[in-house]
């Protein structure tokens, strides 16, 4: 297996393993009452990543690797990590609320309004640049860019009677 296709694998298993993650919190959230809210922009997110992914298997699996981009990439998961970390049970891949619960203000959440997305956004960027796909990077980031910018107003809808 080659450089490139073994950190294919690598992030394949890690979004496979947090959908597993996300769809148990999202199970739990609901039994206690919560509510998923603006539900119309979770396939077709789903889909534009899944395509992204697919698409860097198919051009990428014996590329080139950038060092750099890789490091600057893994920085990311770190900070992946560290979202996922602060917002543990919370967090999902669906807009789900609980009725009386405040927002999350710990972790990156002190500094940014949306972490998550701001590096969801920039993973769809770099890592096809860590296999030197640079027209590839740029059309799904302006492709994540707008489906982002629809999660993130359906977000902010869910979340705007929740207080810090």
């Amino acid at each position: 297996m080659s450089f490139a296709a073994a950190i294919l694998a690598l992030v394949t298993a890690q979004r496979l393993i947090e959908a597993a993650r996300a769809r148990v919190n999202t199970r739990r959230l609901l039994a206690v009452g919560a509510v998923e809210i603006g539900s119309g922009h979770y396939w077709p997110l789903i889909a534009l990543h899944a395509a992204w992914l697919a698409g860097l298997w198919v051009l990428a699996p014996d590329a080139a690797v950038s060092l750099p981009w890789l490091g600057a990439y893994l920085a990311l998961q770190a900070g992946r990590g560290w979202i996922l970390w602060t917002l543990g049970r919370r967090w999902t891949t669906r807009i789900v609320v609980v009725p009386g619960e405040t927002l999350v203000a710990a972790g990156p959440y002190r500094f940014v309004k949306h972490p998550n997305y701001a590096v969801l956004a920039a993973e769809v960027a770099v890592l096809p640049l860590v296999f030197g796909l640079w027209l590839y990077a740029a059309a799904f980031a302006l492709l994540n860019a707008a489906m982002l910018a629809w999660r993130i107003r359906e977000e902010d809808r869910a979340l705007a009677g929740l207080r810090r």
